[in-house]
């Protein structure tokens, strides 16, 4: 059968190591749905090892023709529960009717936009394990008062865990990359939803982040509009504030609007 070329255009950087995708794939908690969802299996490395645990039910999902050309003639039996499209795209209630859970290697050039949508699809997607350039790996897993520390770790961590599993050396891949990778693993917390504005909680951690060596009465200029609050957490930066801590500023920074509408 022949291999699959990687497309650089697709991001795609094909994992050759099988001690390596077998770990990735023995990572997902007892928890996790036996639905799974491997995004971007290339030649399957990963696709080999999910399918030795006759528990799940697996679909995949690949933007590239030749892959899918690929596994389908590999794995004859997913023949039905390969999606030939782009994860982004793709209105996931539509195409499950159940809790899943999502799996990948992911290209580094959208990795960040795969964990937006999986906020965004929260409540069907309670638990995710994902190789991803380490910086991102890093930043997400990352707490308040670390450098990395951003818009897409507080986000995440309203509604996740995070565990940073390991790292993954360059020479591994086909092609290598020019980084290394981290794997992490993202399953869901104990909150349903935020204890406050979800829409306002998203806009201000954006906007603080945005100037993140401001003070978020300097930052948040624009959220606060001519109010000039006296509270402590003011005179704070961005990233030395908790996930609860923003939750709190939420709820004070809409007492604020209320009280000068």
């Amino acid at each position: 059968m022949d291999r699959v070329r990687a497309k650089k255009h697709l991001g795609q950087h094909f994992l050759k190591d099988l001690n390596i995708a077998e770990r990735i794939t023995t990572s997902m908690g007892a928890e996790a749905p036996k639905m799974v969802l491997e995004i971007g299996p290339g030649m399957g490395v990963l696709t080999q090892f999910l399918l030795k645990n006759k528990e799940l039910d697996l679909h995949l999902v690949e933007i590239d023709r030749a892959s899918v050309a690929y596994l389908k003639k590999k794995y004859p039996e997913l023949e039905n529960k390969i999606v030939e499209g782009d994860f982004l795209r793709m209105d996931l209630a539509k195409q499950f009717s159940e809790p899943f859970a999502v799996i990948g290697n992911f290209p580094y050039n959208i990795s960040s936009q795969i964990l937006f949508k999986l906020i965004e699809n929260k409540d069907l997607i309670p638990e995710l394990v994902g190789m991803f350039q380490k910086e991102v790996a890093e930043r997400v897993a990352a707490g308040p008062g670390s450098k990395t520390y951003g818009v897409i770790s507080v986000l995440l961590q309203a509604y996740y865990n995070i565990d940073y599993l390991f790292t993954v050396h360059e020479n591994v891949f086909d092609p290598p990359p020019k980084v290394k990778s981290g794997v992490i693993r993202v399953y869901r917390n104990d909150r349903d939803k935020l204890p406050c504005d979800e829409k306002l909680f998203k806009r201000i951690v954006k906007v603080g982040f945005n100037q993140r060596r401001k003070t978020l009465s300097n930052s948040l200029k624009s959220i606060l509009l001519d109010s000039k609050p006296q509270n402590e957490v003011f005179r704070k930066r961005p990233e030395q504030l908790s996930v609860q801590e923003f939750i709190e500023l939420t709820n004070l920074i809409e007492k604020l609007i209320a009280e000068k509408s």
